[in-house]
């Protein structure tokens, strides 16, 4: 027990911001980095805080999994087929219990692109309905987009979409762990999917939370109602640790500035710039200077202002 608090002090003192430039740390394998155990049985390989390239091979989202006893259970099948089975090779050095399902954060490209993997495994693949719906749509730009940064890594994919879906909860019982897989609402992007196991305080919270790095904000997303969701229903929920879909493991207060914080900012500043009669042109220039150490914030920033004032122009 030791060794873990260890761990989990050094994850959740982690600096505020994390270096976009720092080289891949697990050289010999297509992760990024090598799993590390989060609390006792849970254990998430950290992506790199930085847009997916060739260098981390599209792991720049973490991927988790839990040792229940009776089997695992993985969190997001990752970006491409070998990022699937680079996971499955920590976790078999780790265990010898079989992965018995895999759940989806998302419809994106680094939460359902390794399915094909698993699949494979004969694992089932668990995401929300509507997650699912926006991967059918749209998986063959993903996968167009994961071929041209991924180079040779992409080899071996093949887009699947979930073997099976939920609404808003699914509780799973597996050896010692209780887990309920949730949509708490609208969020980052469609069906984003929460994985609580209340008995531990643990959060495996999906790309409703985001540490060391802002969120990209997308044409569909609504960020007044991923604030609402946040804290009418993933808030109160109080979790002690949270595995964020991109960033270190940390806590509540840690990840709620870094993404509610972010988005209030952004919001209230786009809400002045309108006030004033400014225009799109100008938008993508409002002030966002807290959060510019913050890792892609140069990928990000001016792109995010302007979907922020489509969104907010007519509110």
């Amino acid at each position: 027990m030791l060794r873990h608090a260890a761990v989990l002090i050094a994850l959740l003192v982690t600096p505020a911001f994390a270096d976009e430039d720092i080289k891949d740390q697990y050289p010999g394998s297509v992760l990024y980095e090598k799993p590390v155990e989060v609390i006792p049985d849970v254990w998430s390989a950290i992506g790199a805080t930085a847009p997916p390239g060739y260098e981390n091979a599209g792991h720049n989202n973490n991927l988790s999994f839990i040792v229940t006893g009776d089997g695992v259970i993985v969190v997001n099948a990752g970006a491409n087929a070998k990022l699937a089975a680079a996971l499955h090779d920590e976790i078999k050095a780790i265990t010898d219990q079989p992965v018995k399902l895999v759940i989806n954060e998302n419809g994106q490209g680094h939460a359902m692109l390794g399915n094909n993997y698993w699949i494979d495994q004969g694992v089932e693949v668990l995401a929300h309905v509507d997650a699912a719906e926006s991967f059918e749509e749209e998986n063959g730009a993903l996968f167009a987009n994961m071929k041209r940064y991924a180079q040779e890594n992409w080899e071996g994919t093949d887009p699947m979409g979930p073997t099976r879906t939920f609404d808003d909860k699914e509780v799973i019982e597996m050896g010692r762990f209780t887990i309920e897989v949730l949509h708490l609402g609208e969020a980052h992007s469609p069906g984003d999917t929460q994985v609580w196991i209340p008995a531990e305080g643990m959060m495996i919270a999906g790309d409703i939370a985001f540490h060391n790095r802002i969120p990209p904000i997308f044409a569909d997303t609504c960020t007044s109602c991923w604030i609402e969701t946040w804290e009418t229903a993933f808030a109160p929920l109080n979790p002690t640790y949270i595995i964020p879909g991109h960033g270190h493991p940390t806590n509540l207060a840690q990840v709620e500035d870094h993404t509610i914080g972010y988005l209030k900012h952004l919001r209230g500043k786009i809400g002045e710039h309108i006030e004033n009669g400014g225009t799109l042109e100008d938008a993508y220039y409002v002030d966002q200077s807290p959060y510019a150490h913050h890792d892609t914030f140069k990928e990000l920033a001016t792109k995010n202002a302007g979907q922020v004032f489509s969104e907010m122009e007519f509110e």
